[in-house]
């Protein structure tokens, strides 16, 4: 008996140190995946001229190139075969996501579970293919326009261009993929905050020459790290807020048992549309001067340049625009990806119902009221963060765009998903710990 249970015991320890096993190869796969990702970002498209790549950039990175570059990891700069990231995806995302809640047959897929999940992600894939092309020989026929800075131009180049770019950005949806279901974290999520997190040397070493040459005081300097810990502790506290409605269910009868009503609570998230705002209010007001640069590149002017000018960093009118539009685009997509109606029929077929609220249509609208008043505080949050970095570079004339806006909002929300998963994965080693070594007294017992 006893040789059984120490053979028991030793199945146990081994089984209990499997959790934690798999958790160290899930995070040593996410980091030689990341590794492959950053390695891809320094091998330039075929037939480009460096020094003139270089030029280029350097003339239109205050558009929307910058923002791209900055997801990138540098790829756009450099004109890598990661140039177009997931940007694709995300897009394609972003519009299968509108289409399952305007499309009824979409829509219907949504709501099929787990196989009509599959079925919206196959056509998701399908869509960032399409765009990858369009967007790959756009690029292509771009640069065999923009003076010398491919070195061949030709049929040639345009193909080799589009494969390439092509290429690259479904490897990177295939890697996301592999660190979503073999890693930590989600991939996508994953490969943009380590393109983003590439960049913060280079800008921190910018900013600390300004500070050793005297463009920058010192106090300044400190005054940066003390904002900088403020406001990411202040995108953690409102990542984190949420408006928690009490969901009570009547008691309920099973065979001759009665059981009690039970609680539970419907979380609202305070920022429910993320990083979405942001990124599309960027890209509004940024293409402008994108098209202006190219066009002064290529020796065109025209009104393009004066609407640039007054759309610049710094100006009143893009202060102006670019919080508006994020308070738009919040209220906006906040109204596509969470439908009161929905959820208030759904607690009904369920026998849920909030206290002192009639279920079904006053529910929804109680829903909907509550969920708008707490888009307005989010949508403030948003504004602020995004509008630091803009005084900060205007005003202060500090080089250094981590420390707000979308970057900083994908590196927090990136950073506190992955700790959550991990957090997960030593519960249930501890769990499954715990469970085992119950059944290991029982065994001796």
């Amino acid at each position: 008996m006893a040789s059984a249970a120490e053979q028991l015991a030793a199945n146990l320890n081994f089984g209990a140190f499997a959790k934690a096993d798999e958790l160290k190869k899930r995070i040593w796969f996410t980091l030689g995946a990341l590794v492959v990702y950053r390695l891809g970002t320094y091998i330039p498209l075929p037939g480009m001229n460096p020094d003139a790549v270089a030029d280029l950039f350097r003339q239109t990175q205050s558009g929307v190139l910058g923002m791209f570059n900055m997801f990138s990891g540098g790829a756009v700069g450099r004109l890598a075969i990661f140039a177009l990231a997931i940007m694709p995806y995300i897009s394609a995302s972003i519009i299968v996501q509108l289409l399952s809640s305007v499309v009824p047959s979409f829509e219907a897929l949504k709501k099929e579970g787990e196989q009509g999940r599959k079925t919206l992600n196959q056509y998701t894939r399908y869509l960032t293919l399409v765009l990858a092309v369009f967007q790959a020989y756009a690029i292509g026929v771009g640069l065999q326009g923009s003076g010398n800075l491919v070195l061949e131009p030709g049929p040639f180049f345009l193909v080799s261009t589009t494969i390439t770019l092509v290429g690259g950005t479904m490897f990177l949806l295939w890697l996301g993929e592999q660190i979503t279901s073999r890693g930590i974290g989600n991939g996508t999520s994953m490969i943009i905050f380590a393109g983003i997190i590439a960049e913060f040397p280079s800008q921190l070493a910018q900013t600390l020459e300004l500070g050793r040459q005297g463009a920058i005081s010192t106090g300044l300097l400190l005054g940066i790290l003390v904002m900088a810990v403020c406001v990411i502790a202040f995108c953690v506290f409102m990542e984190r807020a949420q408006r928690r409605l009490l969901i009570n269910y009547p008691k309920r009868q099973v065979g001759n048992r009665m059981y009690e009503g039970q609680t539970s609570f419907l979380p609202l998230k305070l920022n429910t549309a993320g990083v979405i705002p942001p990124i599309f209010a960027s890209s509004l007001l940024l293409l402008p001067t994108t098209v202006a640069s190219f066009s002064q590149a290529s020796g065109a002017t025209g009104i393009l340049s004066t609407i640039a000018t007054y759309l610049a960093h710094g100006r009143p009118l893009f202060m102006i625009l670019y919080a508006a539009l994020i308070i738009f685009f919040c209220f906006f997509y906040t109204a596509i990806v969470f439908n009161p109606v929905e959820t208030a029929d759904n607690l009904k077929k369920h026998g849920g119902f909030m206290p002192g609220i009639r279920p079904g249509e006053r529910t929804a609208e109680h829903i909907d009221r509550i969920l708008t008043r707490i888009t307005v505080l989010g949508a403030g949050y948003l504004t602020i963060v995004c509008l630091i970095p803009e005084f900060m570079i205007t005003y202060a004339q500090i080089p250094i765009i981590l420390l707000g806006g979308t970057s900083l909002l994908i590196v927090v929300t990136t950073t506190m998903d992955t700790v959550a998963q991990i957090h997960g994965h030593l519960l249930a080693h501890q769990y499954e710990g715990l469970v085992k070594k119950a059944k290991l007294r029982g065994a001796r017992r």
